[in-house]
């Protein structure tokens, strides 16, 4: 008995084998979910700053705005509203990630802007808003 060697026996390795598999099954679909999670929620914030900064112009001006991006190869893309009043008024801000963003203007009831994640994250949404607040979809 005194020289009986010590160890794990088949069964106990097998065992911890599956245990670990079942836990690995488990863990990796949700942080594959997670990339997908953060960019929808950069998204939601660009495109709810955007629409938040053309609500807050619509308070005082009446003046259309034109909302427009710099190329995809600037990185971060910029986004910048302009009036065509005298003086011009502008705002501008950065967009997250890869985020791109379109739109139209028409009036203080009348926009709709969306943001995309794009392309690079698969199964993230375009996020839209417009006079009635945010929304999943496009505009």
């Amino acid at each position: 008995m005194k020289e009986k060697d010590q160890g794990f026996t088949l069964i106990e390795l097998l065992v911890v084998m599956i245990i670990i598999g079942i836990l690995a099954a488990i863990a990796i679909p949700v942080f594959l979910n997670q990339r997908k999670k953060a960019a929808e929620t950069a998204a939601k914030a660009d495109v709810s700053t955007i629409g938040k900064e053309i609500a807050a112009y619509y308070v005082d001006g009446t003046l259309p705005l034109t909302l427009t991006v710099t190329a995809a190869a600037v990185t971060p893309p910029v986004w910048t509203l302009a009036d065509a009043g005298t003086p011009v008024y502008t705002t501008s801000g950065k967009l997250s990630g890869k985020n791109t963003t379109s739109g139209t203007v028409t009036d203080g009831t009348n926009f709709c802007v969306q943001v995309d994640p794009g392309a690079s994250i698969a199964g993230a949404g375009i996020w839209s808003y417009n006079q009635d607040g945010l929304k999943k979809g496009a505009c």
